[in-house]
């Protein structure tokens, strides 16, 4: 795992997140570590709307297809 100066990271920010490899980066100060950036898993993100269009929803999704009435006595 890499790891970088909060001074030169803070002057390199956006150039060192294009670059940020699967091991992450640790950010030290005065060489001691004080926070570990990693890089976004996206890959359950892409799952969101990917069956968008591929499947038709039928009835009330909400409801378990049982009535009941809460107030009533047993």
């Amino acid at each position: 795992m890499k790891r970088i100066g909060a001074t030169k990271f803070k002057e390199q920010c956006l150039a060192l997140l294009d670059h940020l490899d699967a091991d992450g980066l640790v950010i030290t100060k005065h060489g001691k570590p004080v926070a570990r950036v990693l890089p976004y898993d996206s890959q359950d993100a892409d799952l969101i709307g990917s069956l968008k269009h591929k499947i038709t929803i039928r009835g009330d999704i909400f409801s378990t297809g049982v009535r009941w009435d809460a107030d009533a006595e047993s």
